[in-house]
C-alpha cells in the first residue's frame, strides 16, 4: 500500500522535472538563436548554456528545428491567444467569429513580437526560421477554414465569392506580413490594427447583416 500511495508523487516529480529541463533548453535556445544567429548555433552550445547533456536536449526537442518549432509555438498560442480562442468558441453567429478572427490574429503577433522580437530581427534571413514560419502559416489556414466553412453553411458569405477564395483572403489579410506593415512600420497601435481588421474582413469576407 505504501509503494502505492507514492507513485503519483514520484510521476508528479519526473513531470516537474522534465518541465524545468524542457524550460531551460528553450531560454537557452532563444538567448543563443537571438545572438548567434539560428544557423550558427549548435546543440552543444544548447546544451551548455541550459547546463544540459546534448542527449537531454535531444531528448526533449529532438532537433535544433523542433527546439525552434516549440519557441514559435508558445510565443504565437500563449495566454493572450488562448484567451482570444476561447472569446471566439463562446460566439456562434458565423459574421462575427470572421470579426473576432482580428483579434485572434492580434493575439498571435502580439504574442510573437513579446517573446521572440530580438530572435526574429537576428534570424531574419535563417532558412530553418523560415520553414519553421512556413509550417505555421499552414497551421493558421487550417484553424482558420471552420471559420470560413461555417459562414458558407450558413449563407452569410459575400455574394459572388467562391469559398476557396474566402479562405486565402482571411489568411492574407491576418498574415505577419500585414501586420508588421501597419502596426511596426506604420506605427499603428494594436487597436487601430484590430478595428481595421474587423471592418476589412467583414466587408470583404461576409453579407455584412448584423
Amino acid at each position: 500500500m505504501a509503494s502505492r500511495s507514492k507513485r503519483p508523487y514520484r510521476s508528479d516529480a519526473r513531470v516537474e522535472a522534465a518541465e524545468r529541463t524542457r524550460s531551460k533548453v528553450l531560454e537557452a535556445g532563444r538567448f543563443l538563436f537571438s545572438r548567434k544567429g539560428i544557423d550558427a548555433t549548435t546543440i552543444a552550445q544548447i546544451a551548455e548554456r541550459a547546463g544540459v547533456s546534448e542527449p537531454t536536449v535531444y531528448a526533449t526537442m529532438k532537433s535544433k528545428a523542433g527546439l525552434l518549432h516549440a519557441l514559435m509555438h508558445d510565443a504565437m498560442f500563449g495566454p493572450r491567444f488562448k484567451q482570444a480562442r476561447q472569446q471566439l468558441d463562446g460566439v456562434l453567429d458565423p459574421v462575427q467569429r470572421v470579426a473576432m478572427t482580428a483579434q485572434v490574429a492580434r493575439a498571435i503577433y502580439e504574442g510573437e513580437s513579446a517573446e521572440l522580437s530580438l530572435l526574429l530581427k537576428s534570424a531574419a534571413f535563417s532558412p530553418e526560421l523560415r520553414k519553421t514560419q512556413q509550417s505555421f502559416e499552414v497551421l493558421r489556414r487550417q484553424m482558420q477554414q471552420e471559420r470560413v466553412d461555417n459562414l458558407y453553411a450558413t449563407g452569410r458569405s459575400k455574394k459572388g465569392l467562391k469559398k476557396e477564395a474566402a479562405a486565402t483572403l482571411m489568411w492574407m489579410y491576418t498574415s505577419r506580413e500585414v501586420y508588421h506593415k501597419l502596426v511596426v512600420e506604420s506605427a499603428w497601435t494594436p487597436d487601430q490594427y484590430q478595428a481595421w481588421l474587423e471592418r476589412t474582413l467583414i466587408e470583404t469576407l461576409t453579407d455584412g447583416v448584423g
